[in-house]
């Protein structure tokens, strides 16, 4: 998926050499490793391997967001710092999304109505995941996603090996798949679709949620399946709320770790209340803060807040994800009644 903490950064000017740089990586020796190791365990044809290997474009854009870095030091917090939560609510919570949002809703109410007959994830949250990973279907990347994976798999950054696996995976999918690598196009990071699934979770989590024997989530049921798969397999829960914002005392919330890594018992929370009094989940709960220029807000975050951050490891994205589906419903409920 994308990793939507980078999103400011997506939006500056940056400067790259509008000649391309071509690799021959069959000449590369973890490459040459590489191309062995899908033959003999894979059973790829080692002329098409060399052919394919043998003319990438390097993606610079890409390895730029990888590179590796000398440590920093933790800058001080500072009230010029305040305000994260306003920056990223603006990129990812404003009308135009919503009111997209809403039009995807009704376009496909009954793949969505099955998606949640079949896997209990509601049709909003589906939609928003949709809604940010690729601006429903909008935006869904013009990187080569063979070339970025083999610049992000054999040129030094900080997650070669990762990257090194998910080329794997791309290449076993378009061989399933019958598709030619060269011709599918996604993110900096080698995420497909219109869910932003990386290659490792086609296999596991993608599904064939129109029945033609083929899983393309670059397609909107199959994305919608593939998504409410997703959601299932990570532990959602049918009916469980997914946050609810709260009080406490004062403007910034420091008393207490927050983050949905850790969790609390709700009555051991002294002077924390939620502000909707019908939030009747007693499981634990997580702390979210999300910073704002004079005051935290904080939120209650349950065991499907959690499972949204299985989708991208931030507090910040799951609760963009959270409203944006909530806002969805309900410009969705309202448009529905006036069509009576």
């Amino acid at each position: 998926m994308k990793l939507l903490k980078l999103i400011i950064c997506l939006t500056l000017p940056v400067a790259f050499s509008s000649a391309a740089t071509i690799v021959d990586y069959t000449t590369h020796d973890e490459a040459k490793k590489f191309i062995a190791t899908m033959v003999n365990e894979e059973k790829f044809c080692p002329d098409e391997l060399n052919t394919l290997f043998a003319n990438v474009e390097l993606q610079h854009r890409s390895l730029k967001f990888y590179k590796v870095s000398k440590k920093k030091t933790k800058k001080k917090r500072t009230k010029k710092n305040y305000g994260s939560w306003s920056r990223y609510e603006k990129k990812l919570l404003n009308p135009k999304r919503i009111t997209k949002g809403i039009d995807f809703m009704f376009e496909h109410q009954k793949t969505l109505m099955r998606a949640y007959k079949q896997y209990g994830i509601p049709a909003e949250y589906i939609t928003a995941i949709i809604g940010v990973e690729s601006y429903y279907g909008a935006y869904t990347g013009k990187h080569p996603v063979f070339d970025t994976l083999c610049t992000l798999a054999f040129e030094e950054n900080r997650r070669n090996d990762f990257f090194t696996k998910e080329l794997r995976e791309f290449l076993k999918m378009t061989k399933r798949e019958a598709l030619n690598p060269r011709e599918l196009k996604g993110s900096y990071a080698g995420a497909i679709g219109l869910g932003q699934f990386m290659p490792s979770n086609f296999e596991k989590l993608g599904v064939d949620f129109n029945n033609d024997g083929k899983v393309r989530i670059s397609e909107p049921e199959d994305a919608i399946g593939s998504i409410a798969n997703y959601f299932k397999q990570s532990g959602w829960k049918k009916g469980v709320p997914v946050a609810t914002r709260v009080s406490y005392k004062g403007k910034r919330f420091n008393q207490l770790k927050t983050g949905y890594l850790h969790k609390y018992s709700r009555k051991h929370l002294k002077d924390i209340y939620p502000k909707d009094k019908n939030f009747t989940y007693n499981d634990k709960v997580s702390l979210i803060k999300l910073e704002r220029t004079t005051y935290d807000e904080l939120w209650y975050g349950t065991k499907n807040f959690y499972v949204i951050t299985r989708y991208n490891h931030s507090s910040y994205y799951a609760m963009a994800v959270h409203q944006l589906a909530q806002k969805i419903k309900e410009g969705y409920n309202k448009r529905h009644l006036a069509m009576k």
